[in-house]
């Protein structure tokens, strides 16, 4: 495969587009934290899943840390593979250029597991309704 500035440029656009999708999972899930907090400390109010979506929500913040964290090395390789280009240093930069690739893919991963956590939290909140819910 030739490496260029056009295969590194096809990346550009997906790694700021996914790194807003996790950073506005990352807002709405802080916010949701900091109500279920207020919620607690202020009006000492507890639901009886309440330890069932803390646990949720810890899982949901470890996952969504490493897919911006695996997001964000994509982005740094890709930078890298540019420079790599620059030097004409070719073979650096497709290794690089893979790395970028093989991180996204690990990003996208961790964040297809966070959604899948996610869901499990909206059954939690719907656990005292009768509804059955299908895998």
């Amino acid at each position: 495969m030739n490496i260029d500035y056009t295969v590194t440029a096809l990346m550009f656009p997906a790694i700021p587009l996914i790194m807003g999708v996790y950073s506005n999972r990352f807002h709405t899930l802080s916010s949701l934290i900091r109500k279920i907090h207020d919620e607690y400390v202020f009006e000492k109010h507890t639901p009886p899943e309440w330890k069932d979506q803390l646990l949720n929500l810890e899982k949901r913040i470890g996952v969504l840390k490493l897919s911006i964290l695996f997001a964000a090395f994509g982005f740094l390789f890709n930078m890298l593979t540019v420079f790599g280009l620059y030097l004409e240093e070719l073979f650096i930069a497709r290794i690089i250029f893979g790395s970028c690739c093989l991180s996204m893919m690990i990003s996208i991963i961790f964040f297809i597991i966070e959604i899948q956590i996610s869901t499990r939290a909206l059954r939690l909140h719907l656990s005292d309704m009768d509804i059955q819910f299908k895998e």
